[in-house]
Order: structure tokens, then C-alpha cells, then sequence
């Protein structure tokens, strides 16, 4: 029974991707995100307060699992200048290979409300902290310089990275978001190197 409902729930959230992504939120019907799920209208109401709720959820879900691959990939990174690499790469990577969820994360979610993105900053301080982890762990194995405000610094590499991807979603995808992983973290990595 419980995987029923965790594949039921799973398919609201992709549909939602997919119809948020399309219509945009505001422009966006509990309905239409049922009838691409393939539920009942009311289903939805089992599984979420509202759509605002199904935004939240998604994104999340979706960010957490992000979270986690990235956190994979910087716990087998040896050092680093690495892990700042493969931040980029993941990052990149993901939203390209899922350009839905990448117009939600990107586009939809700055339209929001205040409320909605305080939640949404909820979700992303995980993230955020990673940055900050890594920073912490290259300036005390010398690979980046000492005294940097890893606040401060680890909200520009995000910030980068963040319009890197709004960029390559508002030329519509013209170019290839994973061809510009090496010159992103080539320009971070030349910023914090001593």
C-alpha cells in the first residue's frame, strides 16, 4: 500500500514540474496537474494543502535529492578545488538533463511570493552549507587562500552558478549548459587559489 501511494505522490510531483514548467504557477490548475498525473482532482487534495503546497514539495523533494548526489560526489572528492568541480558539474548536469524542473527552480520560483521563497530558502540551505563546508575544508588544507568570508563567498559561487543556468534557460537552451562547467570552475577555482 505504501508504494502506491509513494508512486502516486511521485507522479503528482513530476506532473506539476511538467505543467508548471509549461504554464507557468500563477497560470498553472490543481486539474491540469491531476488529469497529467492521472488522478482525480480530489486525489490531490489527499496528498497536498494547495498548489502553493505542491511547489514546496516538489521542489523540496527534488532539491533534496540533488543535495544528496552533491554531498556523494564531494565526500569522494579528495580535495577541494575537486569538490568545487564537481558542485559545478552536478549542478549543471542535473538542470540540463531535467530542463523542466530547471524552468520551475529558475524562472517560476523568483515570480513567487515572499512566503513561498522563504520556504524555498529553507530547503536550500543544505546546499548552501555544502559550499560553506567545502570553502572551510580548502582554506584549512592550503588549497585556497586564508581569510576568506566563506558567507559571503559561498553565496557568490552559488549566485554564479544560479544565473549561469537562468541564462542558458532564457536563450533558450541555444548552447550546451555542461560545455561551460570546466570555465566555471576554472574562474571560481582562480578566485580562492592563493
Amino acid at each position: 500500500m505504501a508504494s502506491k501511494k509513494t508512486e502516486k505522490f511521485d507522479r503528482i510531483i513530476d506532473a506539476a514540474v511538467k505543467v508548471f514548467a509549461e504554464t507557468g504557477y500563477h497560470g498553472s490548475q490543481v486539474s491540469k496537474i491531476a488529469r497529467e498525473a492521472g488522478v482525480a482532482d480530489g486525489t490531490i487534495y489527499l496528498y497536498f494543502k494547495s498548489k502553493e503546497d505542491i511547489l514546496v514539495s516538489l521542489f523540496r523533494l527534488r532539491l533534496g535529492e540533488l543535495v544528496g548526489k552533491f554531498k556523494e560526489s564531494v565526500e569522494a572528492s579528495t580535495a577541494a578545488d575537486e569538490a568545487i568541480r564537481k558542485i559545478c558539474e552536478l549542478h549543471y548536469s542535473e538542470l540540463e538533463n531535467n530542463p523542466d524542473f530547471a524552468y520551475v527552480t529558475q524562472i517560476e520560483l523568483r515570480q513567487s511570493s515572499l512566503e513561498l521563497r522563504k520556504a524555498i530558502g529553507q530547503a536550500l540551505k543544505p546546499y548552501i552549507q555544502l559550499i560553506e563546508d567545502v570553502l572551510v575544508q580548502g582554506m584549512e588544507e592550503g588549497t585556497f587562500r586564508q581569510g576568506l568570508d566563506v558567507k559571503l563567498t559561498r553565496l557568490l559561487i552559488f549566485g554564479g552558478i544560479d544565473e549561469a543556468v537562468t541564462s542558458w534557460l532564457i536563450s533558450g537552451r541555444k548552447y550546451s549548459l555542461s560545455a561551460q562547467i570546466n570555465s566555471t570552475a576554472a574562474f571560481f577555482l582562480k578566485a580562492l587559489k592563493p
